[in-house]
This record gives C-alpha cells, sequence and structure tokens, in this order.
C-alpha cells in the first residue's frame, strides 16, 4: 500500500509538470496558433491612423506612372497616356486601385472631417472627379472592346465609391455622388447584362471572384434602393451557391491570393439569406466556423516589393472584413473577431511606407477592414 501511494504521488506530480510545461513550451501547433489568435490586440482606428492611411491615396491617385492600363486596343490611335484615356482614375498603377483610393479618400474624410489633410482631400476631389471627366470614363467603357473592362472587380469598386458618396451627409459627397452618377448608371447596366449570362460563379482568389462583385454591388443596390439589381444579385448567389457544402478553407491560400474564396462566399451569402437559412447553410458550408477555437493561419508574404507576392497582405485584411462583418451581424460568432485582428496585426505595420507593389492598393484594404471592425 505504502509502495503504490508513493507511486500516484509520482504519477501526479509528473503529469503536472508535464502540463505546465506543455503550457508554457510544449503546446501542440495547433493549441498555440490558438492561444496566439486569442490575446491578438484589438486594431486602432483613430484620427491618428487615419492621418497616417490617407498618405496611401493621396500619393497615388496622381501618381500616373507606372501603370498597367489593362486595355484590347482597336488600332493605333488607343495608344494614349493613362491621364487621356481615364482623366479621373488614372494613378495607383490601375484603373481598379485608382477608385478605391478614391473610395479610401471619402471614407477617411467622412469619418474624420478633421484629419490634417482633410482640405487638400476636399479640394483633390472636386477638381478630379468633374463633369467632363466622367464623361470621358464613360466614353471608354461604351467602347467596342471594352465591354469586360474591370469586370466584375472594378465595377464593384466603383459602385462602393458611388455608395460612400451618397451616404455622406456632407453637400460636397452630394455633388460628387451626382458628378459620379453617369458612371455609376453604366456600371450598374453591365451588371443586368452581365449576371443573367453567367452560368457558373468564379472562384478564385484575386479580381475576378464573383462573390465579391456581388457583395459590393448588393450594398450599392440596398443603400440606393435599386430593387432590379438588388433581386438580381440575391437570385443569382442563391443559384450560384446555395448547394455549397464542407468548403476546403484547408486548401487556402493560392500563392497570389488577396481575396478568400471560401470567406467571400460567406459574406454574400451573409447578405441575402435570412438568419436561421444562413445559419443552416454555413452549417454545411464551413461548420468550424462554430468552434471556439477556430483558427486560420494568416496568408504570410516573403517579399513585399513582388505586386503579386504582397496580394497576401491584402487577403488577410479581406478575411478580417468578412469575420468581422460576421460576427458583427451573429454575436455567437464574436470568437472569430480574435482571428481577425490576428490577420490584421501581422499586415498593417507594414502598410505606411512599403514599397509602392503594395502601397498603392494595400491602403482600401485595410481601411474596409477597419471599417468592418468599428461597424457594430
Amino acid at each position: 500500500m505504502k509502495n503504490y501511494t508513493i507511486f500516484l504521488l509520482v504519477a501526479l506530480l509528473f503529469s503536472a509538470c508535464n502540463k505546465k510545461n506543455k503550457t508554457e513550451a510544449g503546446l501542440d501547433s495547433e493549441e498555440k496558433i490558438a492561444v496566439t489568435v486569442k490575446n491578438t490586440i484589438a486594431p486602432s482606428y483613430t484620427i491618428a491612423e487615419a492621418n497616417k492611411l490617407i498618405a496611401l491615396p493621396l500619393h497615388c491617385v496622381e501618381t500616373e506612372y507606372p501603370n498597367k492600363l489593362g486595355q484590347t486596343i482597336a488600332n493605333a490611335e488607343d495608344l494614349k497616356p493613362p491621364q487621356e484615356l481615364h482623366p479621373t482614375f488614372y494613378g495607383c498603377f490601375d484603373w481598379h486601385s485608382a477608385v478605391h483610393g478614391y473610395w479610401s479618400m471619402v471614407t477617411l474624410l467622412k469619418k474624420f472631417p478633421e484629419m490634417e489633410e482633410a482640405e487638400k482631400v476636399r479640394q483633390l476631389l472636386i477638381t478630379n472627379i468633374n463633369a467632363e471627366n466622367i464623361a470621358q470614363e464613360v466614353v471608354y467603357f461604351e467602347g467596342k472592346y471594352n465591354k469586360s473592362f474591370e469586370r466584375t472587380y472594378g465595377w464593384a469598386w466603383l459602385l462602393k465609391l458611388s455608395e460612400a458618396l451618397g451616404t455622406w451627409d456632407d453637400p460636397l459627397a452630394q455633388e460628387l455622388a451626382a458628378t459620379l452618377q453617369p458612371l455609376t448608371d453604366v456600371i450598374v447596366t453591365k451588371y443586368l447584362e452581365f449576371l443573367p449570362k453567367l452560368v457558373y460563379p468564379i472562384r478564385v482568389g484575386e479580381h475576378t471572384n464573383t462573390a465579391f462583385g456581388l457583395t459590393f454591388a448588393y450594398d450599392y443596390a440596398v443603400s440606393v434602393g435599386h430593387v432590379e439589381l438588388k433581386t438580381l444579385i440575391e437570385t443569382r448567389a442563391q443559384e450560384f451557391y446555395a448547394n455549397d457544402k464542407q468548403c476546403p478553407i484547408e486548401w487556402e491560400p493560392s500563392g497570389y491570393d488577396f481575396l478568400s474564396p471560401c470567406l467571400e462566399e460567406i459574406d454574400i451569402m451573409r447578405r441575402i439569406l435570412e438568419p436561421n437559412l444562413f445559419k443552416d447553410w454555413l452549417q454545411g458550408f464551413m461548420p468550424q466556423l462554430t468552434q471556439d477555437n477556430f483558427s486560420l493561419a494568416v496568408g504570410e508574404v516573403s517579399d513585399r516589393t513582388d505586386g503579386k507576392l504582397v496580394h497576401l497582405d491584402g487577403l488577410n485584411f479581406s478575411r478580417a472584413w468578412v469575420l468581422y462583418g460576421l460576427a458583427n451581424q451573429y454575436p455567437e460568432f464574436e470568437h472569430l473577431k480574435h482571428v481577425a485582428n490576428d490577420h490584421i496585426a501581422y499586415s498593417y505595420p507594414n502598410l505606411v511606407g512599403d514599397s509602392y507593389e503594395g502601397g498603392h492598393w494595400l491602403g482600401s484594404f485595410a481601411i474596409y477592414a477597419l471599417e468592418t471592425y468599428t461597424d457594430q
């Protein structure tokens, strides 16, 4: 009996030491990730951050070169400088980045009207978003070979810019929204024409992702009460995604992703489905999200001077905004905010002062993630 008692005490001590060592130094990799995530500090979205972030769009929206036009040319006359082709959206390396550069300026000015560069931003918006410039932007989209230009990523950001202006209670915003409206109308028409023709959704982690394009367009449709566009998006999203099961999130990310195919799908379905239907759908699509210890490794960037590899910083921000949006709407997913915080904590410190490969567009992704974080 005495020997048994000694044996039991030794076993208990060994178990306690082993547990302590595991807690302090020897956690399983999965447990380490969970602990790291749950202790990540929430992001800061303050006037101080706005004063830093505004430098990114201010630097790029009037920077004409380098530039990736992405155009199909009909003849030599189409070979014109970016500013002639796109007198408003010619900067930030490509058209869509210029568009969401303007969205960034509008969004920061709307939220932080007292920021240091506020007057400079207002004057830039007045100068560049004018009737003549927007008329030329419309002409470009009406060109014979430009029907699919920026489909649907750039289209989505144009509607997000229009939404930001339309929901901003400021005389300047209403003036700019009216000036932009002819181009907004062109993009809405393009959505209405294109979506019925799309037989299969595009499930990639880059620009052409269908779920992303539907999400921003849906937000616009809701904000302005565009019933036809809203109804079409609801119908097509249901047809594309309602029967999807067990999304393989473990396959993500691909090397150049800045969007998560799985999470972007959740973002649109969260919007269009009633709560009970959405929860049932999500349980079949990504049931692991309901687990309190759910973890998701951040997208790691090996070289931020490489324009494609730096996409993974964008992935971290876009994952974060989807997770914040889900948690904001459904309190039972509050634990996902820790995962989102972890993603922002990885990429945000590299944002301001980074190379132009990321600096010309990543600010918008960070701002949208922060906006979603505070939208509670």
